[in-house]
């Protein structure tokens, strides 16, 4: 047995008990380290969202499903690239440290919600950020209020709840108290056949050296090396359990 085959396989026996059998085949599918970072060119699908072509075509599969019990899946967040995810954070820089905040308390404002360019699972092409397009759209669309009790997308929630596993798709960070990192986000979910072994891959690369030599992050200089060890222990690793290698 060859060196890649090797890998692949021990990719599969890793996952086999968390991803349906009709699903492995998918693992043999590789990312490049520029891609994991975002700064690669994926080929990627779908009309008005961009996904690894496994993902799309499961997340065809599970719309046309939850069609059918009323539910109109939309995406309204897929891939992004390092550059896009780059914009996002400088832009939220700029405006928390214009509101006085100092520039600590901005970078940890942020990643409440947002990640730092390069350390994105939106990057790999497998993450969706979901609504009910059948639904009138609140003013903000990704709040978790919107998804519980008598919010507009709680019908989506618990459709998600019930069959997003059945097409490979796994909530990424849950409703723990326990948890720390990124804040409770019910409308994200990952396809858990190819952001598992990209995650263990992910893992590998020396993402402290990356943050730090990134000088067009914004208040990048206030990474220290244990900010960025609790960020990565936290941030990129307090997710679902099931999306784990």
């Amino acid at each position: 047995m060859n060196r890649r085959n090797f890998i692949n396989l021990s990719l599969l026996t890793s996952a086999a008990s968390l991803i349906p059998l009709q699903s492995l085949f998918f693992f043999t599918e590789e990312i490049s380290t520029q891609e994991l970072l975002g700064k690669g060119s994926p080929e990627l699908f779908g009309n008005g969202y961009k996904l690894r072509k496994a993902a799309y075509e499961d997340f065809i599969k599970m719309q046309q499903a939850a069609q059918t019990d009323g539910i109109a899946i939309q995406i309204v967040s897929s891939y992004r690239s390092f550059d896009h995810q780059q914009r996002i954070w400088n832009g939220k820089y700029k405006r928390y440290t214009e509101r006085g905040l100092t520039p600590t308390q901005a970078i940890h404002k942020i990643i409440d919600y947002s990640t730092i360019p390069g350390t994105s699972r939106h990057h790999w092409g497998t993450d969706i950020d979901i609504i009910d397009a059948n639904q009138p759209a609140p003013s903000s669309l990704l709040q978790p209020k919107n998804y519980y009790e008598n919010g507009v997308y709680a019908p989506l929630k618990k459709w998600m709840d019930q069959n997003a596993e059945k097409f490979n798709f796994q909530l990424v960070y849950t409703k723990n108290e326990d948890r720390k990192g990124f804040k409770h986000e019910p409308w994200h979910f990952s396809y858990a056949p190819l952001s598992i072994p990209y995650l263990k891959k992910y893992q590998k690369l020396k993402v402290k050296e990356l943050l730090q030599s990134s000088n067009q992050i914004l208040g990048n200089e206030n990474f220290s090396e244990k900010f960025i060890q609790k960020y990565i222990s936290e941030n990129v690793l307090e997710i679902n359990p099931t999306l784990l290698a």
